[in-house]
């Protein structure tokens, strides 16, 4: 049973045994499992040619999907028995929990299981006789897609959102707004899309690179697209958290309003949306104004991300604009602060008000950190660790997500054929050996961890093919590292996950996953002659 993530507990009885499923095989769905009845239906039904008839009883056996609040775990906790002769009992302490014991079916049910029609070669499937208790380590097991740099229609969100519930992974962070481009319809505010979704060209490759793309490129998701896809999401007990960033990373918003940019420091009107990457000077007014277009905006966002959670970004805003600018040296003497650092911070602390009076929450990157925090804003700590164990000392929740370990954009080997090689090699046992919890943290301090999450920032991302090759297989290791309680990392058991893996990648086949193979790159996912910016050895961990 080579399961991805590894369940916490599993006894499997005599390799002979175990309960086949037929056509005559019925479901049976207790109160509160109907979605998880709909989507076996829908996915497993499709793959296998079983029409899982509804049912409380059948010669040929019940799968049977019941809810029991006393599975040990937690609402996601789940348990399966398998027997021979009755069928195939899921219970789980909510709902989430008897969707994430149907994955586990899935994958017990073996690779074909993942195809969307069946192969028509009188395919046997054959569950194995076992008793699985299963709960995850963490509530927030994210991944962030970022499709503001590069767009990516909403089908291929959608397939995303399949392929996390697959891995159990259950937030989707996804990034609408860059200097690259706005992604979100905001109906008060129409230049946002109009304008700020589009650029005339892009860069191939990161700043240094000579090569361009004169296509335009661009797109955004109307706000019944961003409906549909929570709602899509929401079916496989996935929340989405949206990401819409201030102050910084804003020059998309600046170009389509040249109002919120810093006008009297230099024309406004003259930029246009960023074709090119890097950490860009051109940054929001601390106006009032500004105070109030955002505040517009995340209203709109509210009706559509019924989340508990709002990211505003709050990383890599240059200050140099602030420091030239007599409207922002006003506001400073103003507010009482200090200099533009604290002006950063009174800009975020605006808005983690504002979310908490509507009862959301703010996270943000660790930037925001810097100048103090209301007790119910979060932190994403991307910059190592350092961020995430300053903000659990202070009392704020944390997701860990550092670069060092978790970003999928940074190469996956030494190798030189890897494309568009960034940063350090992060290899897929990297990922595996990721521990999201400080060891200097005490154990309440440590209870702040909320979860983990890995990033895909999708600058040399130009398509979904790049993207699968980036994520995966590594986001399958840093799926079981988000679910399953594992030993410390030079503990782990290391080849029997490659092991497992073996099974895996045929699954990530029948996906249709265009993954990076262990023996390095295809040709055809190779980028010769776009340069990119490896650094040598394991990168500082901090």
């Amino acid at each position: 049973m080579d399961l991805i993530p590894h369940p916490r507990h599993v006894t499997a009885y005599s390799e002979e045994d175990g309960f086949t499923l037929t056509a005559g095989t019925v479901l049976a769905a207790g109160p509160g499992t109907e979605a998880v009845a709909r989507w076996m239906r829908g996915v497993l039904g499709a793959a296998t040619g079983l029409a899982f008839a509804p049912g409380e009883r059948s010669a040929d056996g019940v799968v049977r999907l019941a809810i029991d609040e006393h599975v040990p775990g937690g609402p996601e906790a789940y348990r399966i028995t398998v027997d021979p002769s009755s069928g195939v009992r899921i219970t789980g302490a909510g709902p989430a929990g008897v969707f994430w014991g149907a994955q586990t079916l899935r994958q017990l049910l073996g690779p074909d299981a993942y195809r969307r029609a069946p192969l028509g070669r009188g395919r046997t499937w054959r569950v194995p006789a076992l008793h699985l208790q299963d709960a995850p380590r963490f509530g927030w097991r994210g991944f962030m897609l970022d499709v503001a740099r590069h767009f990516m229609p909403k089908d291929v969100v959608l397939r995303y959102l399949d392929l996390m519930a697959a891995h159990k992974l259950n937030v989707l962070h996804l990034h609408l707004t860059d200097d690259q481009g706005w992604r979100v319809e905001i109906r008060q505010y129409p230049r946002l899309t109009e304008v700020g979704a589009w650029r005339t060209r892009t860069k191939v490759g990161l700043r240094e690179s000579q090569v361009w793309d004169e296509r335009p490129h661009g797109g955004y998701y109307t706000q019944d697209d961003l409906r549909e896809i929570v709602a899509y999401a929401a079916e496989r007990h996935i929340t989405v958290v949206p990401e819409v960033d201030i102050p910084g990373h804003s020059q998309a918003a600046i170009a389509a309003y040249p109002e919120l940019g810093n006008a009297d420091v230099i024309d406004t009107t003259e930029l246009g949306v960023l074709t090119s990457w890097g950490v860009n000077p051109n940054v929001l007014a601390p106006t009032e104004d500004t105070l109030r277009f955002y505040e517009n905006v995340l209203t709109e966002l509210l009706e559509i991300f019924p989340g508990e959670f709002v990211h505003v970004g709050g990383d890599e805003c240059p200050k140099e604009q602030w420091q030239s600018s007599v409207t922002a040296k006003d506001r400073i003497v103003e507010l009482e602060l200090k200099d533009e650092d604290e002006l950063q911070s009174w800009l975020i602390r605006h808005f983690d008000r504002w979310l908490a009076e509507r009862g959301r929450r703010l996270i943000g990157w660790d930037e925001i950190l810097e100048g103090g925090l209301a007790p119910g804003a979060a932190v994403a700590s991307w910059r190592g660790y350092s961020g995430g164990i300053a903000a659990a000392r202070a009392g704020h929740d944390v997701v860990m997500c550092p670069q060092s370990h978790v970003y999928l954009d940074w190469r996956q080997s030494e190798d030189p054929d890897e494309p568009v090689p960034i940063a350090h090699a992060r290899t897929l046992e990297d990922v595996y050996r990721f521990e999201p919890v400080p060891g200097d943290l005490t154990e309440d301090e440590a209870r702040h961890v909320i979860g983990t999450q890995a990033n895909a920032w999708t600058e040399v991302m130009d398509s979904v093919r790049v993207v699968d090759y980036m994520a995966f297989p590594r986001l399958a290791a840093f799926a079981e590292v988000a679910w399953t309680p594992l030993p410390a990392p030079a503990e782990r058991d290391w080849p029997g996950f490659e092991r497992r893996m073996t099974t895996h990648y045929a699954r990530l086949d029948a996906l249709g996953v265009e993954y990076r193979p262990p023996g390095g790159p295809r040709p055809w996912q190779r980028r010769p002659g776009i340069p990119g910016r490896p650094k040598p050895g394991p990168p500082p961990v901090g």
